[in-house]
């Protein structure tokens, strides 16, 4: 599929390579960019044209790659979509929910595929699970980054946390029924950090933090449920699995294992730490999108996905931004 990204910045020269990369799934058409000077040089670092303007990137495109700020997000969306192209958005989908909204029923209108770019679900310690059983009561994730100016004109919720409210909102199949939140502005004129309790209908507790003035880093996020614990390492790429398994179950034959004596009997505790397959994250789900678009299938993370993770980071923010107020008062 011919395909044209808007917006040359640091993602988007990224978007660039790999879509490089996907020669299988791609044929890069070109990029446009607002500066000329940008344009000139990205067009000769990446062997491609500059186009003149958005419009003529999408008349000559099947798919547009979005990788600009997020306050423009829906404004080229909108085009995209009106014109009966295929989209790929970057996280967050939209700056607003109400944008977020119009582009969901827009793509639905218009019969095209949309995929948001929250990378994290196509992450090898994610991948690793496999089709291991994920049903979590107790779920805990820290996102902790160093400061970086670039990316503070939101909150650390929308920057950072937002890639865990996607995960969470991908194994847990409840609907959110209360949030609580805390958060603080420290160098920046927003929230550069934030913790959020979050109660799912089906008894599931959700603890999540992040900061991006942490003096290192850290992607780390663990699921606690009856049978098992499960921890990832984004950062690392790792994974760690330890199920229970009662007497007259049989436990896979790879990884350590030990008896434990408990009030119900004997049982055994299977550790194992699976097998990471390095991946490039952000061509895999470029691919991925154009599997979805060739063979009409749901996209990995679509438009309502995008939806629902941008909806809870706003829930969290009101609840900060309540916070806040009634400690000031």
């Amino acid at each position: 599929m011919k395909i044209g990204v808007l917006g040359t910045g640091h993602l988007g020269k990224i978007h660039l390579k790999c879509i490089g990369l996907a020669n299988d799934s791609y044929e890069l058409l070109g990029f446009f960019d607002p500066n000329p000077e940008v344009a000139k040089t990205v067009a000769e670092a990446y062997n491609t044209t500059a186009f003149p303007s958005v419009a003529a990137l999408i008349e000559a495109v099947d798919v547009v790659d979005i990788v600009t700020p997020t306050t423009t997000h829906f404004a080229l969306a909108k085009q995209v979509i009106e014109a009966g192209k295929h989209l790929f958005i970057e996280k967050p989908i939209t700056h607003t929910l109400n944008e977020a909204k119009e582009l969901v029923d827009l793509a639905k209108a218009k019969g095209v595929k949309v995929q948001v770019g929250h990378v994290e679900r196509f992450n090898p310690a994610l991948l690793a699970l496999g089709n291991t059983p994920v049903n979590p009561m107790f779920i805990e994730a820290h996102r902790l980054a160093v400061f970086n100016p670039r990316g503070t004109d939101v909150s650390v919720v929308l920057d950072l946390m937002i890639h865990d409210l996607d995960i969470i909102l991908s194994l847990v199949q409840s609907e959110v029924k209360e949030v609580h939140a805390s958060g603080v502005a420290v160098v920046s004129d927003t929230v550069d950090i934030a913790n959020a309790r979050i109660a799912f209908a089906n008894g599931c507790i959700a603890n999540l933090t992040a900061s991006r003035i942490s003096l290192k880093q850290m992607r780390k996020v663990r699921f606690f449920q009856p049978d098992a614990y499960i921890s990832l390492d984004f950062l690392d790429k790792q994974a760690q699995l330890i199920r229970l398994y009662d007497q007259d179950e049989t436990p896979p034959a790879n990884g350590q294992q030990f008896e434990l004596e408990t009030n119900k009997g004997k049982k055994t505790i299977h550790m194992d730490m699976p097998e990471i397959e390095p991946v490039n994250a952000i061509k895999m789900e470029l691919e991925t999108f154009a599997q979805s678009v060739e063979q009409d299938l749901r996209p990995k993370v679509n438009a309502e996905d995008g939806y629902r993770a941008l909806a809870l980071a706003y829930q969290i923010t009101t609840a900060i931004e309540e916070s806040r107020a009634a400690t000031r008062s």
